[in-house]
């Protein structure tokens, strides 16, 4: 596509960065002034180009949209889900943006299927008892922009503490407000993260506060009926680069103070019973051990189950009395609850108080295992139970483990299969189908496939790909494929159903999505070989991908675009540099492509955390050059770049607007073909966009028209199917 319209050209501010003797120079480091006028009109005048150059495009936007919401059962409710004497569940209604957080009473009649089968909620259909917790699209009334960061009730049911996001900069509001009158307690906290939660007796919440980098960094409890101004620190972590979180335990005995890098962690407990309010530490940081820590109580004694990777490079599950924690690391006595192995990855493990719950990655799949509790860590310990599904490619998550509930809550999808809800019976091993996700517009499963590839790594690796198209494609070199993919933190691309792929399937697109390293799909070692000095692979095994996609005999290779976001857009723009040739297009979503300008200012939002990743460029001259050698701002070069759409958010605090306003100027700057390169700047938004159903609906079209259009496959290769719902 060429186009007669005029790009904006940003000014050239030249601004020089050393390090380590070397000197960059960079003309659009200005438009980091976020409350500079001309940063602003420059951005508008962005989104203005971009509208003119797409505008050709609406017409498949609005078919793409459509389809959506004509497959999307609107007025729909989750399955209800039990916390003491109710059942908590969520509901959406057609025409409006956000969910609606309900509850209704349950019973407690001694009866296991009676007391413990949610009851029967069908949309539309009015549910006898139902109380409105927080109702989305009432809060949401009036405000650019609307997100819920957390939900906690007290045990008795009768608060509920909620925060509130009106910017998209991911600080939120934390309000009270009690469910027996519906009034709003006076009690308001500013400037809150996502963590919130009751204590046991419903006194005090805790919440989490960020530094001015946005890093986790306090603990707090504020006290119901006193001044903020006196809330207590509970802890405050001062390391730049490590992360802090809490949890409560299964049996809200303790409060769970986690804090980690991608590497180590530390946990630190506070028991609510205890006078003195102490905060003890398990395992420090300095003996450099990654873990997660859940208490259980065995025989009357304390124990913690530690998912760790001591000796365990894909960590492993072991019990450790709490007495063991005051004696020195080596002393200690760890009994092996779940063994390390080399094919299977141990993510972590939940209690009730009868079984051990424990998730697992195996052959690239999550999925759960289940553990009595009587014997554990002995040689009387029992064999896990893994729940059976029936597909090769799929993802199995435990949804919800109440402490004293008979029976866990998992969830469970596949790239062909909407998601499931299941109920586990934890004495028996049945596995009852609660609700499959309904999907409308004829939707049927058997018309797509979802199948397994690899692709060889330049050094040999083999790389997995899931592919997915509908089935009547033929392997004839003749169809259009999007390769999308993410490649960092440990975080793996599992299998998951999405309706607004089904416009892209539909069109005879091939989606490929590329398992390659820096992810966690095989494992801690996987992981181990794209990050830091090893970096460089997760973009060449994404190239190795494409290229066999283009050998396959699937796929055209000339018509072949790529996807990714965030950490996922690094990688778009590393690859628009290593191999413009061999795409059609590329879509970048809120891409860190300004990595090393990022992370060598420990002052921007969140990069001393990013050191574990990546390596940390100021102190290493060998991570700063590695780094340089990849950053896509910093390696633009004059060749022929493929059509480019970076998308973002002005409000974004995770990656800044400034990175993908640069490398678009930058790239304009450059390049010697004559494809446009827009940006789409979300002027009220945050990390994920704009805020609403609707509008995330509305973003996903605009990116998958943009891949469309550039591929040539507008069109549907099928007839739309009959209105009506299909399932499974």
């Amino acid at each position: 596509m060429t186009t007669s319209s005029t790009p904006p050209v940003a000014k050239k501010v030249p601004t020089e960065r050393v390090h380590h003797g070397d000197t960059f120079v960079d003309d659009y480091e200005w438009l980091r002034e976020k409350e500079n006028p001309d940063v602003v009109t420059h951005l508008k005048a962005e989104n203005a180009y971009m509208e003119e150059v797409t505008a050709h495009q609406e017409k498949l936007r609005q078919a793409i949209f459509d389809e959506i919401k004509n497959r999307t059962e609107e007025t729909d409710l989750s399955v209800p889900a039990r916390k003491k004497g109710w059942w908590y569940y969520t509901r959406t209604e057609e025409g409006k943006q956000y969910a609606i957080h309900c509850r209704t009473a349950a019973q407690d009649t001694g009866d296991l299927d009676a007391d413990w089968t949610p009851p029967v909620v069908e949309p539309g259909v009015p549910v006898p008892g139902e109380q409105i917790l927080i109702d989305g699209n009432t809060e949401a009334e009036g405000k650019p922009f609307f997100s819920l960061g957390g939900l906690a009730v007290t045990e008795d049911g009768n608060l509920l503490a909620y925060s509130e996001d009106n910017a998209g900069d991911e600080r939120f509001t934390l309000r009270i407000k009690d469910l027996r009158t519906g009034t709003l307690l006076p009690d308001t906290v500013e400037n809150v993260f996502y963590s919130l939660a009751f204590s046991p007796d419903g006194t005090r919440v805790f919440y989490t506060v960020v530094d001015d980098s946005w890093r986790p960094y306090q603990i707090k409890a504020h006290t119901l009926g006193t001044e903020v101004s006196d809330d207590v620190v509970i802890y405050q972590e001062d390391d730049v680069a490590m992360w802090t979180g809490f949890d409560l335990s299964a049996d809200r005995k303790q409060l769970l103070i986690g804090i980690s890098n991608s590497e180590y962690s530390e946990y630190r407990v506070l028991d609510f019973e205890d006078p003195a309010g102490e905060v003890r530490t398990l395992i420090p940081r300095s003996e450099r051990i990654l873990y997660e820590a859940e208490p259980v109580t065995l025989a009357g004694e304390r124990h913690y189950l530690i998912t760790h990777n001591k000796d365990a490079l894909n960590s492993m599950l072991s019990l450790v009395a709490e007495a063991d924690f005051a004696l020195p690391l080596a002393e200690q006595h760890w009994n092996t609850v779940v063994a390390h192995d080399d094919a299977v990855r141990v993510n972590g493990a939940a209690v009730t108080k009868t079984h051990v719950i424990v998730s697992v990655r195996k052959d690239t799949t999550e999925r759960v295992q289940v553990l009595p509790l009587e014997g554990l860590g002995t040689e009387m310990q029992g064999d896990p139970v893994e729940p059976a599904f029936d597909e090769e490619l799929y993802t199995a998550n435990l949804a919800n483990a109440e402490f004293d509930s008979p029976i866990i809550r998992l969830s469970y999808t596949s790239y062909l299969t909407p998601p499931r809800v299941y109920d586990y019976v934890l004495a028996t091993g049945e596995l009852e189908l609660r609700k499959e996700t309904p999907v409308k517009g004829g939707y049927n499963p058997s018309e797509y496939v979802a199948e397994r590839a690899w692709a060889t790594a330049d050094d040999g690796t083999k790389i997995p790909l899931s592919v997915l198209r509908r089935a009547e494609l033929k392997q004839d070199g003749t169809n259009p494929a999007l390769v999308y993919a993410y490649g960092s933190y440990e975080i793996s691309m599992d299998p998951a159903f999405n309706v607004a792929r089904l416009s892209l399937l539909d069109r005879g697109v091939l989606f490929v999505v590329a398992h390659i390293r820096g992810g966690g799909e095989m494992g801690r070692t996987w992981y181990d070989q794209g990050k830091k000095l090893q970096k460089k692979n997760t973009f060449t095994d994404f190239v190795a991908a494409t290229d066999y996609i283009a050998s396959s005999g699937w796929a055209d290779p000339s018509r072949i675009a790529a996807m990714g976001g965030s950490a996922g857009g690094l990688l778009m723009g590393a690859v628009a540099n290593l191999a413009p040739e061999k795409y059609k297009a590329i879509v970048a979503q809120v891409p860190f492509v300004d990595a090393l300008t990022t992370i060598l200012d420990p002052e921007l939002p969140l990069s001393a955390l990013e050191w574990e990743e990546w390596g940390n460029p100021i102190t290493d001259p060998e991570v700063y050059q590695y780094m340089k050698e990849y950053t896509p701002y910093e390696n633009v070069r004059a060749v022929d770049y493929p059509r480019i759409a970076a998308v973002t958010s002005f409000n974004d605090t995770r990656v800044l607007y400034v990175e993908p306003a640069k490398w678009v100027a930058k790239l304009r700057e450059v390049t010697t073909g004559s494809e446009p390169i827009v940006m789409k700047i979300e002027m009220d938004g945050g990390h994920g966009g704009a805020s609403g159903r609707y509008e995330a609906w509305k973003d996903r079209a605009w990116d998958y028209a943009f891949v469309l259009d550039a591929l040539g496959a507008t069109e549907p290769i099928a007839a739309p199917a009959s209105q009506g719902s299909a399932g499974n």
